[in-house]
């Protein structure tokens, strides 16, 4: 504020020191050029030798005299001194018009007085012709202007301030309100919201936008604090595990059974190491923007290669017509396919079915895309737990023991996944409402121009 009101002081200041530069300097002007009018019109006469004598000049403020190159008075105004030019000889340049300033003593007029000078005549006889003009009334007036200028700057300052210090306060006055707010949401555990001025301005739209950001930090702080509870949870049963196996190990000493010990050991080994492998695999997408090996994908030989993985049956592809390409990255997708087929055999009762087909049916993704199906004939999903299946650490009550299911993430990496290739994944009933069937979404490419050497777009890079 204090530095607003020192910016408006120096600009004003300055606003009034170059409008008295140039009400002075248009005076002044003005009255040279009237002084010229005056000795053009004498310079005329004095070349066609009719000077007439006094001088007739208008108005009791101006002396003209011509003078010779001597400095002797050919001519003069009534009220003008005969006797002593106005100006020294030595002064006058006889070539060229000059504008000079001269005491006012020596002209008889209240001072200062503006003198113009203008060379008439032949080069053997030169004159000048002086016209003198007071410039009392122009100092008059630069000096009327300046008081009243002295007078009205601090006041208009001081109103201005005032104004200023109104304004920026009742503009500042929310911005405050939410920094105290602020404060106190900095000040105390938990969620918070800071006040909402009534005022539908850029204050109100700033707080609104807090405001939805506190309650995503919120919604992120709440699902992070669960995401640790659930992976600490996690870490802790195999690790449990462990430590009981090698406890009575320890204790049974020469009775312990080493081979099935080392089995049940590798077992839990293995469940640790996959669930860190899901939690990093988790991180890294919830940071990292889409991978940069995205590529043409022919989704047909990727369910080939996928199945292939698996006893037919239960696992049969239905292949599809014709060669249907998608964009993403190749290990992205077999690791979706991987993890979908997996879960399928394992609640599946005799048959796990794989297909893909183009598809114009209007669904969640914009444009062209190509379907993907994983169906099981298992027990299927209840329709309330269908889109919770897909959050971290979520298990139904049948898939939560140690051998039939695993810590919850697979649903969740396979979202996440798909949201990076630019699809949609939902849950439906199978043929004729019996078991689950998985819908994928995938963009398609519009030709088979992309195509490379290698149908899948694998690389050297094994899907976990």
């Amino acid at each position: 504020m204090a530095l607003g009101v020192l910016g408006l002081t120096v600009g004003l200041a300055l606003g009034g020191v170059v409008l008295l530069g140039a009400l002075g300097f248009v005076l002044q002007r003005t009255v040279d050029t009237e002084a010229f009018r005056t000795a053009d019109a004498v310079a005329l006469l004095a070349a066609e030798d009719a000077l007439p004598d006094p001088l007739p000049v208008a108005g009791g403020q101006v002396r003209v005299q011509v003078v010779d190159a001597q400095g002797r008075i050919r001519a003069a105004s009534i009220d003008a001194d005969r006797l002593v030019p106005m100006v020294r000889p030595e002064r006058l340049d006889h070539d060229r018009r000059q504008r000079l300033e001269v005491p006012a003593e020596r002209v008889g007029l209240a001072g200062p007085v503006r003198v113009v000078a203008v060379p008439v005549g032949t080069a053997a006889d030169p004159l000048t012709v002086l016209v003198a003009r007071s410039m009392a009334d122009v100092r008059h007036s630069t000096h009327v202007v300046r008081a009243i200028l002295l007078v009205a700057f601090p006041l208009l300052v001081a109103v201005l301030a005032a104004v200023a210090w109104r304004v920026v306060g009742a503009t500042l006055r929310p911005v405050e309100a939410l920094r105290r707010g602020a404060e106190e949401i900095t000040g105390r555990a938990g969620a918070g919201r800071l006040p909402v001025p009534a005022s539908a301005d850029e204050i109100h739209r700033l707080a609104v936008t807090l405001n939805g950001m506190l309650d995503r930090l919120e919604s992120a702080r709440i699902r992070q604090r669960a995401f640790v509870s659930d992976a600490a949870h996690e870490l802790r049963s195999p690790l449990t595990n462990i430590r009981t196996e090698l406890e009575v190990a320890q204790r049974l000493a020469d009775r312990t059974d080493w081979t099935a010990v080392t089995a049940n050991l590798l077992a839990d080994t293995d469940r640790l190491s996959r669930l860190v492998d899901d939690l990093l695999l988790l991180a890294r997408l919830d940071e990292a923007p889409p991978s940069r090996g995205a590529g043409p994908v022919e989704l047909g030989a990727l369910l080939a290669e996928v199945a292939a993985r698996y006893p037919s049956p239960p696992v049969r592809v239905q292949s599809p017509t014709g060669s249907l390409w998608t964009t993403g990255n190749a290990d992205e997708l077999r690791r979706v396919l991987a993890n979908l087929v997996d879960n399928a055999v394992r609640h599946a009762d005799s048959a796990v079915v794989l297909a893909t087909e183009a598809t114009s049916t209007a669904g969640p993704v914009v444009g062209p895309y190509h379907l993907v199906t994983v169906t099981d004939d298992g027990p299927g999903i209840p329709v309330a737990d269908r889109e919770r299946v897909f959050d971290r650490f979520t298990r139904l009550d049948d898939g939560r023991a140690r051998d039939d299911g695993g810590a919850g993430l697979g649903l969740a990496i396979v979202r996440e996944l798909v949201r990076r290739a630019g699809g949609s994944i939902a849950l439906t009933d199978g043929p004729e409402q019996r078991g689950l069937r998985v819908r994928l979404l995938l963009p398609a490419v519009a030709t088979e121009d992309s195509r490379g050497p290698n149908r899948t777009g694998r690389d050297d890079i094994d899907s976990p």
